[in-house]
């Protein structure tokens, strides 16, 4: 398996997601229960990748999963919300470089997007389980978001019953919840109803 550079929104996608599947985040509901939950977050996730073999190593990674990897997964939400919850730079820095460790280094690989083209691209050490990959896609998207949009991105969600957190890789950087298909929806829903029952 391998990681390209350039995919850093979609890898801090992952990482956001992973993070945001704890039971803190779900108040008392682990979104990784068990192994097949795992290969489903690898497929849903995986298969966003811009790189099709990525996505699908990544759900293979998954499928081979046993209860210690699934472990070795749920630990891995910890230090990658950590970094996300404290935003300083060379903390950023330090831990996600500590978490492409199980990369065997840096390599050109074609871009299937624009032919003629290559980027970079960090591969995954040979014996690597899902965690490990995780790992990896999680070091490659906090460096690539610091290093094209800056250590700001890194937000607690804005909505003030969610415990969620995320990483800000849209273009105009105005992201406000963990989850906006959910968490904004509440808001906004909350917000009619104070606005309806407000007296006229």
């Amino acid at each position: 398996m391998q990681v390209a550079l350039d995919d850093y929104a979609w890898a801090a996608g992952v990482a956001t997601e992973l993070v945001n599947t704890t039971a803190e985040v779900w108040r008392g509901a682990d979104r990784l229960p068990d192994t097949a939950a795992l290969v489903d977050f690898a497929d849903l996730y995986g298969g966003r990748s811009a790189r099709p073999g990525t996505g699908a190593a990544l759900s293979e990674l998954a499928r081979r999963a046993d209860g210690a990897d699934l472990d070795a997964v749920r630990a891995l939400r910890g230090p990658v919300r950590e970094l996300i919850d404290h935003p300083d730079r060379g903390r950023l820095t330090a831990g996600a470089a500590a978490l492409t460790g199980h990369g065997r280094g840096a390599f050109l690989v074609d871009d299937p997007a624009h032919p003629g083209r290559a980027g970079w691209a960090v591969g995954l050490g040979g014996g690597a389980g899902i965690a490990e990959a995780l790992s990896l896609v999680c070091g490659v998207g906090i460096l690539g978001t610091v290093r094209a949009l800056g250590e700001e991105r890194f937000r607690p969600c804005g909505a003030p019953t969610c415990r969620g957190a995320f990483i800000d890789t849209t273009r105009p950087g105005r992201r406000r919840y963990c989850m906006p298909g959910l968490c904004g929806n509440r808001v906004n829903v909350a917000n009619h109803r104070a606005r309806r029952a407000r007296p006229s």
